[in-house]
């Protein structure tokens, strides 16, 4: 894997190239700045980004922006979004552009390495990795109209989990329940929130981002 990483702490950023290095992930690039970014998209096609929400110079959203311009750039492109701060639009903002090779951690919470790796990996990949303190506050702000509401609070669970990336086995080893009743689950919110059988190619990635989006 070859990624670029945009993030204004030097100390993080230096540890998070050694970091990867010393699992045999390629750093092509990393940078303090959103123009930097892009500009390492453009030359260097990395397979993924690693990006703070907060860039220079405002410490506002620049990294996020910069994160949906190179996945407009290069449509699909995996980012990894790192934040001190749990935002709706942070979240929405890059959902509603594919939704699929999105994470977003808490840097506060990235304490395991081989679960950052691991979240590096499933993004990469395609898949989704929501920390949960991020899923439980947007759950939180939803609308009373959000046909999220219709969810059991077991299905939201089981949501929430998706939302994070885990697989079928890995949700019924987290919720101590047969695979079987996390299929049964996964009909229930296919069919509440208005995923058609034909779309089922896809129907995981459109409840997560149901689930996600405001």
């Amino acid at each position: 894997m070859r990624v670029v990483i945009a993030e204004d702490d030097a100390l993080l950023r230096e540890g998070l190239v050694l970091l990867l290095a010393a699992e045999g992930i390629e750093v092509l690039d990393a940078v303090d700045n959103a123009a930097d970014l892009l500009a390492a998209v453009s030359a260097k096609a990395p397979d993924a980004l690693i990006v703070d929400v907060r860039l220079p110079p405002d410490f506002s959203d620049e990294g996020l922006r910069a994160a949906i311009e190179a996945r407009r750039m290069r449509p699909g492109l995996p980012v990894l979004v790192l934040s001190s701060y749990v935002e709706d639009t942070y979240a929405s903002a890059l959902l509603s552009e594919g939704g699929v090779g999105v994470g977003y951690l808490l840097k506060e919470r990235v304490g395991k390495v081989q679960s950052f790796l691991d979240a590096l990996h499933r993004v990469a990949e395609g898949g989704t990795a929501i920390d949960p303190e991020v899923i439980a506050q947007l759950l939180v702000r939803r609308r009373a109209d959000d046909p999220l509401h219709a969810l059991t609070a077991r299905e939201r669970e089981v949501l929430a989990l998706m939302a994070e990336g885990l697989s079928n086995t890995d949700l019924s080893e987290q919720l101590v329940i047969s695979e079987g009743a996390v299929n049964k689950h996964i009909r229930n919110i296919f069919a509440k929130l208005g995923l058609q059988p034909s779309e089922s190619g896809h129907r995981r990635v459109l409840a997560v981002l149901a689930y996600l989006k405001a």
